[in-house]
């Protein structure tokens, strides 16, 4: 088994637990996510996100320069166990040595103000893909979800700006996947329409399943598949199902399986990868992290996947994507 996650949040869990004087490393931690879980997990590649909540974490773009540096120092002392890789073939490269692969992403496009130079510094640091929105407004576009919101009411009229849609093409020039997961209904289809390449929702599950707006929808899913995308199933409880009010969602191994399933019969298998949100989310009681990826497969392989078609949700497809992309 391999493994390829499009999205955790463990860098920017790494930097609030040392901020309160903790010793956790991206080497071994009580997280969801270390690299000692990862190796014995059978990881290919882990996309790690620099996450910037831009409400409570003062000024973007020096929190996110923050977290690039904490990211890199920690690449640079676990060289023996996993690498960066700024193109497909640094992935193959990596893994011939016996390493693990690391994928820069960004999760919320606002950090960079509007500013395409900006971007393209992000591009420098090893930045391959980025979210346009979390859940604030920005420059660029719309979340499809905000704090206080119905979370089964869409943002179907406000979508990407026209500086978003100038954004998706300079990362497209530049070799950066958009990500759509947290944007606006509207503009996933603005994204649609102004790519001309494939993108992914790093984190996203099906709207049909648990109707929380955090999720596709079928024809969203058929689109992205249609694109040649790849979606990432989410092990965020709130995502996978809805609890009755005021009872804890604990997170589910059969609740993903009901979304990996639909996904498969809406999209078709390629357009089906992970993206945990390790170390963003709640622990998912079932999913604790990084070491419950093989009860992830066997879930998945009792349910009548196939194991080729396992190996396409693992790890394949999102390296067709990057094999396409970067």
């Amino acid at each position: 088994m391999k493994v390829a996650d499009m999205h955790c949040d463990t860098i920017s869990a790494l930097s609030s637990e040392k901020s309160g004087g903790s010793g956790e490393t991206l080497r071994k931690n009580g997280l969801h996510v270390d690299l000692l879980r990862m190796r014995e997990s059978g990881y290919l590649i882990q996309n790690f996100a620099l996450f910037v909540q831009r409400k409570k974490d003062g000024d973007p773009w020096e929190r996110v320069c923050a977290l690039y540096e904490l990211y890199r120092r920690e690449m640079e002392r676990n060289g023996d166990l996993i690498r960066p890789a700024h193109c497909f073939s640094h992935i193959i490269e990596n893994e011939r040595a016996g390493r693990m692969s690391a994928l820069l992403t960004v999760e919320e496009g606002g950090v960079c103000g509007g500013e395409t130079e900006k971007l393209e510094q992000l591009y420098r640091f090893g930045v391959r893909m980025m979210t346009l929105t979390w859940n604030y407004p920005n420059e660029l576009g719309q979340p499809n979800y905000s704090k206080g919101q119905d979370p089964h009411v869409p943002e179907t009229e406000r979508g990407l700006t026209e500086k978003g849609r100038e954004f998706v093409v300079r990362m497209e020039e530049l070799g950066m996947i958009p990500d759509v997961s947290h944007l606006s209904d509207r503009g996933f289809f603005d994204v649609l329409e102004t790519a001309k390449k494939p993108f992914a929702a790093s984190h996203s599950n099906a709207r049909s399943v648990c109707p929380h707006v955090r999720n596709l929808t079928d024809d969203m899913i058929r689109k992205l598949a249609e694109r040649g995308g790849v979606m990432g199933l989410n092990f965020c409880a709130d995502f996978l199902e809805e609890a009755p009010r005021g009872e804890k969602n604990p997170g589910t191994v059969e609740a993903v399986v009901r979304h990996a399933v639909h996904i498969a019969n809406v999209g078709g298998t390629e357009v089906l990868g992970l993206g945990s949100d390790f170390d963003g989310i709640d622990t998912n009681e079932e999913l604790k992290g990084a070491q419950s990826m093989g009860q992830l497969w066997d879930a998945l392989k009792k349910a009548g996947f196939t194991e080729e078609q396992l190996d396409k949700i693992f790890w394949k497809n999102v390296m067709r994507l990057y094999g396409e992309l970067l």
